[in-house]
């Protein structure tokens, strides 16, 4: 079997207030929220179809914050799973704020195995301008209990958000940082239907980022977690739900992280170029992983047409020997 989590959506259960950006039923592409017996068939087809040996996982709203009642119902459902060793374990994502011993209590008897925390943002002024309700130092809290409780723990941050600047998405991610955290999503702020932010846009007082600007932005974040050892298992808002229809501004792409990661390999392939001294329109080989030679070519090879457009003239090669953002330049 391979390894695939499988997701339910509580969507908008258990947040106290809308934050400016937020639609969850548009970005999911559900309505209902999850029922206990949704759990059951989840996991049943999941086995039917051999893609399970993964975690159960309830995303979408604030788990830790929904109802008592509602929360115990969807873990009473999913624990058996986990016994039966169906599922791994169960993955929430919930607000720092919503974060206790009792919770974690709860949650550890039940299985859960991993927490994922909206931090969003670790500046106080862009989070009171998106409606987040929550402080930076809740996510630190928050942070450091869920790890002593033995969690795993998971952050989210966003950029382009009201208020915030790419400076200020670097701060934050240096502050995720310090938490080290097992893992990260980073989500480019998109403008979605029936929100405040869409508003906000509609009379000029919110500028969107272009997807070229997120694009640059998240080259230098992801970088910047790989290299501290924190996993980065989602980058932009995945394709899927309503998103392209509910769609109005922002950096959204069905592929966004591998636009990201072919400008990691162009900046770093112009800054090696500019170490030779060949005459304009030479040629070069640019040899890379196997695995990464589409990432150097850039998506529709736009890449290549970029440096050439420095006038270097490039062909990309593998090289099983180079490591994953490792590039070997050798003039033709």
């Amino acid at each position: 079997m391979s390894h695939k989590n499988i997701a339910l959506f509580v969507a908008h259960v258990g947040c106290p207030n809308m934050c400016s950006f937020c639609n969850q039923h548009i970005i999911s592409g559900k309505q209902e929220t999850a029922t206990a017996g949704d759990v059951d068939a989840a996991v049943e087809t999941a086995l039917n179809s051999g893609c399970c040996d993964g975690q159960l996982a309830f995303f979408g709203g604030s788990f830790t914050a929904i109802e008592r009642p509602y929360m115990m119902e969807l873990l009473r459902a999913a624990k058996p799973h986990v016994d039966r060793g169906e599922i791994t374990g169960i993955r929430i994502s919930t607000r720092p704020d919503a974060i206790d011993d009792e919770v974690l209590t709860i949650l550890r008897e039940y299985g859960v195995e991993a927490i994922e925390l909206g931090a969003q943002s670790m500046d106080d002024t862009v989070l009171s301008m998106n409606r987040r309700g929550h402080t930076a130092d809740d996510v630190r809290r928050a942070s450091e209990l869920i790890k002593t409780y033995g969690f795993e723990l998971g952050l989210q941050m966003m950029t382009g958000l009201y208020g915030d600047s790419k400076e200020g998405a670097i701060k934050t991610a240096e502050e995720l940082i310090k938490l080290q955290p097992a893992t990260v999503r980073i989500y480019p702020t998109v403008v979605l239907e029936g929100t405040e932010l869409a508003e906000l846009y509609s009379i000029g007082k919110y500028k969107s980022e272009t997807l070229d600007e997120a694009v640059e932005t998240c080259a230098t974040l992801l970088p910047m977690f790989e290299e501290s050892g924190i996993k980065v298992i989602r980058l932009g808002l995945h394709s899927g739900g309503n998103v392209e229809d509910g769609y109005i501004a922002g950096a959204y792409h069905p592929a966004f992280r591998e636009l990201v990661e072919g400008r990691i390999y162009f900046e770093k392939a112009l800054l090696k170029l500019s170490d030779f001294e060949g005459g304009e329109n030479h040629t070069y080989k640019i040899f890379v992983n196997p695995k990464e030679i589409s990432k150097m070519t850039g998506q529709k090879r736009q890449n290549i047409v970029q440096l050439k457009d420095n006038n270097y003239i490039c062909n990309v090669f593998s090289n099983s020997g180079l490591q994953k953002y490792e590039i070997l330049i050798e003039e033709d």
